[in-house]
């Protein structure tokens, strides 16, 4: 029994000083999107977690449905510690450090599995390490999903179809650049987009499938094709500025709780995407399952030869991820 309460001891002594270092803590954490959406989830599970395992020392203020501006705008925010946190999608952090273009090059990961591996590990963590260059602190990395294209002018198969459909992208010079190579007509646009399709402001768009359902584009887009482009993650940060004020325990608290939220959504909505898409065809969606994917390939391999990835540090985490990849 004694050995039993000594081995117990450390592990009591760590929670105890992690509940006390945090005492006190009001978390503001920032997502564009509305609730039951991807980065939510990932928010609420934090927000739970973190305050269940503090005792309610640490509270969690969820700003939601773009309340506080756009993923831009939320990020300027962290940067200056208006706000603590926030669930944002890889491409805006595209105009504070271009490093995040790497995870957004097109058909990078051939499934979950090797994302998380990547991401997950070594190649991660500096992405990761370099978000602080920016004045972030990149804590883990949760799921958005593999992207696809709908629109409402005609079925895509090959990428001859793409010519001239006016696509909204994110404010990324790396998804811009993806579409100007295929031929569309990017149209960087923030979110949300609902009316901006139903008037034919632009013709399409491109996201995952959760995005497709929560967000209702069934009812005004009339094609879908699975061309799962790229895997876009949700970078989870903190303001460094912030985070410099915290000690050692409330890190570790911190850090294990965002990254359990993000493993626990990651699996959520994995679990949801075939009866989505079923779900999508069911309301009307016509959808192309197995376009010409490498002739899409084909069209824009030559983005790691543009412009957008001649930074020397961007260019050689490219080729290691790159390696890893294959």
């Amino acid at each position: 029994m004694r050995k039993a309460l000594s081995a117990l001891l450390p592990l009591l002594l760590i929670t105890v000083m992690a509940i006390e270092a945090s005492a006190g803590i009001h978390i503001k954490l920032g997502v564009v999107t509305k609730p039951g959406s991807a980065q939510n989830i990932v928010a609420d599970k934090f927000k739970e977690l973190i305050e269940s395992r503090s005792n309610g020392n640490v509270t969690v203020k969820i700003f939601h449905s773009k309340s506080i501006g756009n993923e831009t705008e939320i990020l300027q925010q962290i940067q200056m510690n208006t706000i603590q946190m926030g669930i944002i999608t890889g491409g805006p952090f595209d105009t504070f450090d271009p490093i995040v273009r790497v995870i957004n090059y097109p058909f990078l990961f051939k499934d979950h599995a090797q994302a998380d591996a990547i991401l997950d590990g070594a190649l991660g963590a500096e992405i990761l390490k370099s978000l602080e260059r920016a004045g972030f602190k990149g804590l883990c990395f949760s799921e958005n999903g593999f992207r696809n294209l709908t629109n409402n002018r005609r079925a895509v198969k090959r990428p001859e179809d793409v010519e001239g459909l006016k696509i909204r992208v994110m404010a990324s010079a790396m998804h811009k650049t993806i579409w100007q190579q295929l031929g569309a007509n990017p149209t960087p646009m923030p979110w949300p987009i609902y009316t901006e399709l139903e008037q034919g402001v632009i013709d399409g768009q491109e996201n995952p499938l959760w995005v497709m359902e929560v967000y209702k584009f069934y009812e005004i887009q009339d094609h879908m094709t699975l061309t799962r482009h790229v895997y876009s993650p949700h970078i989870d940060v903190a303001s460094l500025l912030w985070w410099n004020t915290l000690d050692p325990a409330t890190h570790e608290l911190i850090r294990s709780t965002i990254y359990e939220a993000a493993v626990y959504q990651r699996k959520l909505n994995r679990e949801k995407n075939s009866a989505r898409l079923a779900f999508l065809k069911d309301q009307g969606m016509r959808v192309v399952e197995t376009p010409e994917i490498n002739a899409f390939r084909a069209k824009v391999a030559g983005i790691k030869d543009t412009d957008i990835y001649q930074d020397p540090r961007v260019r050689d985490l490219l080729i290691r991820v790159l390696e890893a990849t294959q």
